[in-house]
């Protein structure tokens, strides 16, 4: 038994991505595998982009309220600098970061970093959001979480924007936004045409 945990402390790096629609639970996923982390005694850090100052300027803060401490940052580039000698890095919103950040997350899984990213695999239009598609296509694991359709009670597919505006990046919650499945998001844009 001892063997076995001791393996797991010590295991190669890896990327973890947590992927869905708002309100699916990703912030709390992760949140949840970085306490675990910390609570086996390794050494976390987890940042978030600057610009997500919804619930908190600091803090990662899930839907349902659940936070843990974290630093913002403005650019990838600046994980690596802040990440030496970490076991585990978590990353929230990361649909909101560079491009870069591929290359920062392969860098930290090849030093034997354990990597665990959450963010939006599509943008309100249903496009690839960011770097998701890339981090998506490079992760060890893949955890594609679903929130579930207001309107009909299926999977949610999307994070449908409930206002108007057109800009890609719009901070917001459930006056913004609503999940939606692939159905009733259908019915949504046909009904705004």
């Amino acid at each position: 038994m001892t063997d076995y945990l001791s393996d797991e402390a010590h295991r190669p790096g890896r990327i973890e991505v947590i992927c869905g629609s708002m309100f699916s639970g990703k912030t709390e996923e992760l949140i949840r595998r970085l306490k675990r982390a910390k609570f086996a005694r390794q050494k976390v850090e987890i940042f978030k982009p600057a610009i997500d100052t919804r619930y908190s300027d600091v803090d990662v803060v899930s839907h349902d309220n659940t936070s843990i401490q974290s630093t913002p940052i403005e650019s990838s580039s600046s994980i690596l600098l802040l990440a030496s000698d970490i076991d585990v890095v978590g990353i929230d919103e990361a649909q909101f970061l560079d491009e870069g950040l591929v290359e920062v997350c392969n860098e930290l899984a090849n030093r034997g970093t354990r990597v665990i990213i959450a963010g939006l695999d599509m943008d309100f239009k249903g496009v690839p959001f960011g770097p998701m598609p890339a981090l998506c296509a490079i992760a060890d694991d893949v955890t594609k979480v679903h929130a579930i359709c207001v309107k009909c009670g299926n999977l949610a597919y999307i994070s449908h924007r409930i206002v108007d505006g057109e800009k890609r990046v719009m901070l917001g919650e459930e006056s913004e936004y609503e999940p939606l499945c692939r159905e009733c998001y259908k019915k949504a844009m046909e009904g705004r045409m």
